[in-house]
């Protein structure tokens, strides 16, 4: 009898786990999203960079600016499926996304953790901070420290060996857990962050300059799961 419910009870956390987790992408449009592309605001016909190809969504890179999802999450596991299309370059994924623009006219208010070719897990402040290990030498001084203009925003991830060759599919796991951020890419855990000056917000993804083509995007709720 004991083991029927030991049975019964792995099958109910199975299938809650299953459950809980969802996909950000449904493989077929961009439900669940909206684009914010600055150069749209005087060209309605302007080519918009987020685009639905092959089962996959893709970042052109070009004109700049974000997919970001209608609604705000708080405490979640993303798993993010990544590649470069063609050649190496730039993209990220921002977490805690709030008020639009805020830097540059084009970056929401977020904190970014950098895609960016050999410096996958780089966090960049953008109008939002946090804290991590070996600040300085990881951010420069702390007295040119910030979260605008031309302050220290970027914070160096602890390996830029973890990024598979271009071409090849990268795996980056973004955890938020209250004020906290984890990231791993491909396994290993490539940066850390504590008291982070968000806790929920939007989930966006950048175009910016480079094309990235996304074949998964799944969100699994963690609040319930321990911090260490």
């Amino acid at each position: 009898m004991k083991l029927y419910y030991v049975i019964l009870l792995l099958i109910i956390l199975s299938s809650t786990s299953v459950f809980a987790q969802k996909s950000l992408f449904n493989g077929k449009d961009l439900k669940g999203w909206h684009v914010d592309v600055p150069a749209m605001d005087s060209k309605p016909d302007t080519v918009n960079p987020f685009v639905v190809r092959n089962g996959m969504l893709v970042s052109l890179g070009t004109p700049g600016g974000h997919l970001i999802t209608d609604k705000i999450y708080k405490n979640y596991q993303l798993t993010v499926q990544y590649r470069f299309a063609g050649k190496p370059g730039n993209c990220g994924v921002l977490v805690h996304s709030s008020t639009p623009r805020v830097l540059y006219g084009m970056f929401p208010k977020s904190l970014e953790v950098q895609m960016q070719h050999k410096d996958a897990g780089d966090f960049w402040c953008i109008e939002e901070d946090i804290t991590v290990p070996d600040m300085v030498s990881r951010r420069g001084p702390k007295e040119n420290w910030g979260v605008n203009g031309d302050k220290l925003r970027r914070i160096k991830n602890l390996t830029d060996d973890s990024e598979k060759p271009v071409g090849e599919w990268n795996t980056m796991i973004i955890q938020c857990l209250n004020n906290e951020v984890k990231v791993w890419v491909n396994g290993a855990l490539v940066n850390y962050g504590t008291n982070c000056t968000a806790s929920s917000g939007q989930i966006a993804l950048q175009a910016e300059g480079s094309e990235v083509e996304f074949k998964q995007l799944d969100l699994k709720p963690i609040k319930a799961l321990s911090k260490s």
